[in-house]
């Protein structure tokens, strides 16, 4: 991935893992899925509670930076914060497809937002970069595109915005039971261990391999460390 020197400037420390786990099956569920569901829920509900969960270091860096980039985070949360405040409230996880659910639970499990995109859909290299006034980006459950602000950080593809950094993906590039190869970035932000983005990552393609099938590629982690 390209990350453009203005978002480096702006946000030292930020850095993706990405990589591509190939030959998926996905399916509508998995009972050893939803047996790593129940593990990961109490494993949830025992490290956390619903008071302090937006005081925690790990997700106050992300909440801090979507406050840097123009996003509330008391209304749109954080995705990894997300998935463990509905676990937290006694709310089911979204069932969708082995696939998602798989790389949900890496992201509850982690703490680490990731992103997840069919590959076969995507174009070229991706960029990380700030977003031009006016540019549109229609994401996942949105009825009609938002216009963004040049504050926003988004990643594209040769051809379109892919994604908001780091909480909302496009639903061109989506996930889809139609999905053969899926193209993972595990999210860093400011004051986010580079080896915590690593390990995301890991434990992400490792569920994609064990509950999809598929075969998972070496990572890389951008931009390079010191």
């Amino acid at each position: 991935m390209e990350f453009r020197q203005e978002v480096l400037a702006a946000f030292p420390g930020i850095c993706v893992a990405e990589g591509v786990v190939r030959s998926v099956r996905i399916e509508q569920e998995s009972p050893g899925l939803e047996a790593l569901k129940r593990e990961i829920i109490q494993d949830i509900l025992s490290r956390y509670t619903l008071d302090q969960v937006k005081d925690e270091p790990l997700f106050r860096a992300y909440r801090d930076f979507f406050w840097r980039v123009g996003v509330d985070p008391t209304k749109t949360r954080p995705a990894s914060e997300a998935l463990v405040r509905r676990v937290l409230s006694g709310r089911k996880l979204p069932l969708i497809n082995t696939a998602v659910d798989a790389y949900n639970l890496a992201s509850v499990s982690s703490g680490i937002p990731i992103a997840a995109f069919d590959a076969d859909t995507l174009a070229g290299e991706l960029t990380m970069r700030f977003a031009a006034d006016g540019e549109l980006f229609l994401g996942i459950g949105m009825k009609k595109p938002v216009v963004l602000g040049r504050n926003q950080v988004i990643i594209t593809d040769r051809d379109q915005v892919i994604a908001i950094y780091p909480y909302r993906d496009s639903d061109a590039t989506k996930v889809t039971p139609g999905t053969r190869n899926i193209r993972i970035l595990t999210c860093g932000v400011p004051d986010i261990d580079r080896e915590m983005v690593i390990a995301a990552y890991r434990v992400c393609a490792g569920y994609l391999e064990e509950y999809t099938g598929g075969v998972a590629s070496g990572f890389t982690l951008s931009p390079p460390g010191p």
